[in-house]
């Protein structure tokens, strides 16, 4: 449950680095929250436990799930919208929602259409011209408690009635990709399911978090999507690829997960794997982005390393 909350106030803070923060808890006032102190919503957009039938990491989501989610927001905020994309190895669909304020979303189409030219052209963005943020949630199927802080994500941001809320979607089109590998996620979330005791077992060798082989990492074919950005082998990635040149994002996170005994990484690694065709602007906006997540971070007194590894 703590990576769920962890991932989930993560992506949020891309709220807050363009707005005023508000204070964080600290981890001596009780147990984090999964959403801003606080926060005001919208009770005519359904949560996610009014859809799927139980609270973030109660059980591990099944890829259905999210897409019954994903539906059931499309249709009740004229803040969502859905894009499909394609579908897996196993015929599940592959899709995007983009969030955005009601204004952008009716004019959706012209806004990506400037938003390349730009990015195409080497130009910023003028004042008032929205940014393109893209989230992407489990590459890996069952580092799954990205999946699982997805559909929260998504209802905070298409229900959230504070100025941080409805002032980010006036600047920014949030596209979110809930689960980039339904296959392997449907895989863990069964055998995890399947293990899970009426009383938790935070054990790691307890049977629910030791998957058979091939586990849910991989896709249908075993394979590691997260491998498959450049060969672009795989229906999920072909997809998702054309996508991403669809809209160019200007921000784009991929949420992962760390071994059980590990703290959060963040980017840069080691020197020594510093790629030299990478250019050294690529590298000053993921240190600056890495900075802003390790002030949240010191704030709730959550460990985290940089250039270790």
């Amino acid at each position: 449950m703590i990576r769920i909350v962890l991932l989930t106030c993560l992506a949020l803070a891309l709220s807050a680095a363009l707005t005023p923060a508000r204070a964080a808890p600290r981890a001596d006032d009780g147990p984090i929250e999964l959403l801003p102190v606080g926060a005001r919503h919208d009770p005519g957009i359904p949560t996610p436990e009014q859809v799927i039938g139980f609270p973030a990491g109660r059980w591990h989501i099944r890829p259905e799930l999210i897409e019954r989610y994903a539906r059931a927001l499309a249709a009740a905020s004229d803040r969502v919208s859905l894009i499909p994309y394609g579908q897996t190895h196993e015929q599940r669909p592959l899709f995007l929602l983009a969030i955005t304020s009601p204004s952008n979303q009716g004019r959706l189409e012209a806004l990506r259409s400037a938003h390349v030219a730009r990015v195409k052209a080497g130009r910023p963005p003028a004042p008032g011209d929205p940014i393109v943020v893209w989230m992407g949630y489990s590459v890996h199927g069952n580092e799954s408690s990205g999946a699982n802080a997805a559909p929260t994500v998504a209802w905070h941001l298409a229900s959230g009635l504070d100025d941080d809320v409805t002032g980010l979607l006036e600047r920014a089109v949030v596209l979110i990709d809930p689960v980039i590998n339904p296959d392997g996620l449907a895989r863990h979330a069964s055998w995890a399911n399947s293990h899970k005791g009426q009383q938790l077992v935070p054990d790691s060798a307890a049977r629910e978090h030791n998957e058979a082989w091939p586990g849910g990492r991989s896709n249908h074919y075993w394979f590691d999507l997260n491998r498959d950005w450049l060969l672009l082998t795989h229906p999920s990635s072909r997809g998702r690829v054309t996508q991403y040149h669809r809209w160019r994002p200007t921000v784009l996170t991929d949420f992962h997960e760390m071994g059980t005994g590990s703290t959060f990484f963040f980017q840069p690694g080691v020197p020594s794997r510093q790629n030299p065709l990478t250019p050294e602007r690529n590298l000053e906006l993921t240190r600056a982005i890495a900075r802003f997540h390790a002030e949240a971070f010191d704030a709730i007194g959550q460990l985290y390393y940089t250039e270790e590894s």
